[in-house]
């Protein structure tokens, strides 16, 4: 499998997996200021956020990191010494209500938490984790680079107290709060321009590129949904994982909810073993 399409495959799973095990944890709140105001995605607690670290800051996870960090060898497995920071961010994604036209319907959806790894010669990767059980969790994937804790951070500065949410079709990262939708990477200014747009219209956006594509539509019915060729998956060659095999905990891949029409990878997953 590419490794485009191991990310997209990560993706699609642990949607899945957070969309069970997540969503509901904390109650829906809605702005006051909008005439219309729109839904507050779900939030993860403190003792989540402190249990997906633990699963990230373990042991085994550390071994992993170092063996990830060092398979292009520039630096070597017993000196990559990988350091997993503090802050352990939600990770929202495009929501299939919001797609749809639902009013009031959150922008995002919760998917998974992920914190940022670091090792000795400045590498930088993403973990991802989702719930194990009531009361662990569990990390499912690593990714090089750190977009989530970095857009995380960013559209705080930007816009706070808003929701930083991924549109994984274009791979632009945006933060929404009330009304306002502002761009926080260059495919979001290509898609909104540089000054943001109205939450309503960022609705009528992705509701023209992606409402014949959600669940149950004929696209979807081709195979295609969650954006995840079945052609392409089932040719591709096999990419081990590093980590724990990705469908443990899952519901499946078919929960996810949008179509990958244009997904530009700009990281990959670990690789090799």
């Amino acid at each position: 499998m590419t490794g485009h399409a191991t990310r997209a495959l990560s993706r699609a799973i642990v949607a899945a997996a957070a969309a069970t095990l997540l969503l509901g944890l904390a109650p829906q709140a809605t702005a006051v200021e909008n005439p219309t105001p729109p839904a507050v995605p779900a939030a993860p607690s403190a003792e989540h956020r402190a249990a997906a670290h633990k699963a990230a800051a373990a042991p085994a996870t550390l071994d992993t990191l170092a063996r990830f960090f060092a398979r292009e060898g520039a630096v070597t497995r017993a000196a990559a010494d990988p350091r997993v920071e503090a802050v352990t961010v939600p990770v929202y994604t495009l929501a299939p209500d919001f797609v749809a036209g639902r009013k009031g319907a959150p922008v995002a959806r919760l998917e998974y938490l992920a914190g940022k790894a670091v090792s000795s010669d400045g590498q930088k990767a993403s973990l991802w984790m989702v719930p194990k059980n009531d009361s662990s969790w569990q990390v499912v994937n690593i990714a090089t680079g750190d977009d989530e804790t970095r857009y995380a951070a960013q559209g705080a500065r930007k816009l706070p107290g808003g929701t930083v949410f991924h549109e994984p079709q274009t791979d632009a990262w945006y933060v929404q709060r009330k009304a306002r939708v502002l761009p926080l990477d260059e495919d979001a200014v290509r898609a909104v321009g540089a000054g943001g747009t109205t939450l309503a219209a960022y609705q009528d956006r992705v509701e023209k590129a992606y409402g014949d594509k959600l669940p149950g539509s004929a696209y979807a019915k081709k195979g295609k949904a969650g954006g995840y060729a079945a052609k392409a998956a089932a040719t591709a060659a096999p990419e081990p994982s590093l980590v724990a095999p990705l469908a443990a905990g899952a519901g499946g891949i078919a929960a996810l909810a949008l179509i990958t029409t244009a997904f530009r990878i700009r990281r990959r997953t670990a690789q090799g073993g």
